[in-house]
């Protein structure tokens, strides 16, 4: 179960702003790191949006995960279904979904959310009346 959920949509529509008005070269924003781009091959899921700069493709969504209690596994690249199975045995981590086109190497962060379960600090504890 995803909470806390923050969408970058507005950022993204500022940043393309700059791009499409000459403000910002397109080499600025179309800079993918070689392992995001492995990572949106092996771990990401398409998207039905088509990429804003180069129009070629659909952008591929990347959830990068990190949490304290996560160990080597934060900082990392992870399906849906691995972060679903990590929300239901992990303790609370959170993950940033990233769209990345593999064709210009654009890439924005679009939303981040916590996810897992509350900590244990919390968990079952009795509210007074």
């Amino acid at each position: 179960m995803q909470r806390q959920i923050i969408d970058y949509a507005l950022q993204r529509k500022a940043r393309l702003a700059e791009v499409h008005s000459g403000r910002r070269a397109v080499a600025d924003v179309c800079d993918a790191s070689p392992y995001l781009l492995r990572a949106a091959k092996f771990h990401g899921r398409p998207s039905p949006t088509l990429c804003p700069i180069c129009r070629k493709e659909q952008v591929t969504l990347v959830s990068w995960v990190f949490g304290d209690k996560l160990g080597q596994v934060s900082g990392s690249a992870r399906t849906t279904e691995e972060i679903a199975r990590l929300a239901g045995t992990a303790e609370e981590f959170s993950v940033h979904v990233v769209e990345v086109c593999r064709t210009c190497s654009w890439n924005h962060l679009v939303q981040s959310y916590v996810a897992g379960l509350p900590p244990r600090s919390t968990r079952g504890r009795r509210v007074a009346k």
